[in-house]
């Protein structure tokens, strides 16, 4: 993992006083050479003053006090432009709550070495979901389907949340176009790294559901996601037949 250079795991918060110190302890011993940034939305229950404690003992830990609760989009930009101004070379995306595990990092670290961005994915073969309710995997595994079809895209999990991006990836994205700041936040990425022609590998994760705190996903929010794919889905048709006829009329 060492040649991929700088680690940062930027970890989003709101209302996370109970699970952070877990989650940060947890990082720290499954990768003791990667930064943790923690991008806290301001959170009423006292989740920043915990962070400031963590990151005064620990000069790997870094904390990101922003103004307000601006979804999950906007806090992981602003963390990876940190990153990008800290010349970090690898970012990575991770939850507060557990559901991404730590100890699974070096998985996603390991496939980085030949890939430009890996996405820890619950579908593919040995990925998994524990403590979900058959219903809301049903809806994931189906937004994953439409999402699939709808974009063209060869991916079994465009949805997930547990991510290692290399930085020049984020660069080559155009992170300052980048207007989604929810759900539709993961599937707006992996999109933009396939369009570039970028290296996207799925590494199998078991993905547990917090026990702490409750989930900011509802039903929604994963519609309003399914929407705005069918319209980005709808607009490349219409330039890939604009294109078409533009070559027949050339021709």
């Amino acid at each position: 993992m060492t040649e991929l250079g700088r680690i940062l795991v930027v970890i989003p918060t709101y209302n996370e006083v109970e699970n952070l110190p877990r989650i940060v302890s947890r990082v720290r011993s499954s990768v003791p050479e990667a930064h943790i940034l923690v991008a806290d939305d301001n959170s009423p229950d006292g989740t920043a003053k915990i962070a400031d404690e963590l990151a005064a003992s620990d000069p790997q830990i870094h904390v990101m006090h922003r103004l307000g609760k601006e979804g999950l989009g906007a806090a992981y930009l602003a963390g990876f432009a940190w990153a990008l101004e800290n010349d970090f070379d690898v970012v990575v995306e991770m939850d507060a709550d557990g559901s991404h595990q730590p100890e699974q990092l070096p998985l996603l670290l390991e496939a980085l070495e030949d890939a430009d961005l890996v996405l820890g994915s619950r579908y593919v073969p040995g990925g998994s979901v524990v403590n979900w309710p058959r219903s809301r995997e049903i809806l994931s595994r189906g937004g994953n389907w439409y999402t699939r079809k709808a974009l063209k895209i060869p991916l079994m999990d465009a949805t997930g949340g547990y991510r290692a991006f290399r930085a020049s990836t984020l660069r080559a994205i155009d992170l300052d176009g980048v207007g989604s700041a929810g759900y539709i936040f993961q599937v707006d990425l992996v999109h933009r790294v396939l369009v570039r022609g970028l290296r996207v590998r799925e590494v199998p994760i078991e993905f547990v559901e917090r026990e702490i705190g409750d989930s900011k996903m509802n039903r929604k929010i994963v519609s309003e996601a399914l929407w705005r794919v069918t319209v980005w889905g709808a607009r490349e048709r219409v330039a890939t037949v604009k294109k078409a006829v533009a070559q027949r009329r050339q021709g």
